[in-house]
């Protein structure tokens, strides 16, 4: 069991780099497929991890980094592929804070502090993973199903599908920026107090 969830987190990095080149070359629909089973996967090996008692330290360094291949990459691409503010800017914001979290956790490491963990199963932090892989899923069904209206001779679905899309992806991307900006408050927040207190 234990080589099958770190098997899943290799597969995410795998498909994060993948998907640039998929996405490029404009096969959205295997783009769709792959993002889609990467987010699955990420869900999978958590609870998998947790209900076999196989959680080791590579294991969470290496769904960690998954985790961010995937996400960054799929950002980056979304910024190229709808270079337009209301898209562009909650991205570039949620990158910033990843990175100034992971500077917290390194700092916090070489003070021996021990760094924030969620203690429920709905912590801000895994609600803005959630709500990013929810846009990044619409976004990417809006480009395959863009490119299949043609093909399925306009059906109604389809269309209506296409003008639902945008709006879930964009929601979706502003409230995993909300939830970013609460997660990062309770960072920073954990990390002035144990400050606080190794100083006393």
């Amino acid at each position: 069991m234990k080589f099958f969830v770190n098997f899943l987190s290799a597969f995410r990095i795998f498909a994060s780099f993948a998907i640039i080149g998929t996405l490029m070359s404009g096969m959205y629909m295997t783009t769709l497929i792959l993002f889609t089973l990467a987010a699955i996967s990420d869900f999978l090996d958590g609870y998998l991890a947790r209900k076999y008692d196989v959680c080791t330290n590579i294991g969470t360094v290496l769904d960690s980094v998954a985790d961010k291949f995937l996400v960054i990459n799929a950002f980056v691409l979304l910024c190229i592929m709808m270079p337009v503010w209301f898209i562009v800017i909650p991205i570039i914001l949620m990158i910033s804070r990843d990175l100034y979290v992971s500077g917290l956790r390194e700092f916090m490491g070489t003070q021996k502090m021990e760094p924030a963990h969620a203690r429920t199963r709905f912590s801000f932090g895994k609600i803005k993973a959630a709500m990013q892989m929810i846009s990044i899923i619409a976004f990417l069904a809006l480009f395959a199903l863009g490119a299949s209206v043609g093909a399925a001779s306009n059906g109604k679905f389809i269309l209506y599908a296409i003008y639902a899309l945008p709006n879930i992806g964009i929601f979706a991307l502003w409230f995993a920026l909300a939830a970013s900006i609460v997660s990062a408050v309770t960072y920073t927040r954990d990390f002035v107090q144990k400050l606080n207190k190794k100083r006393k």
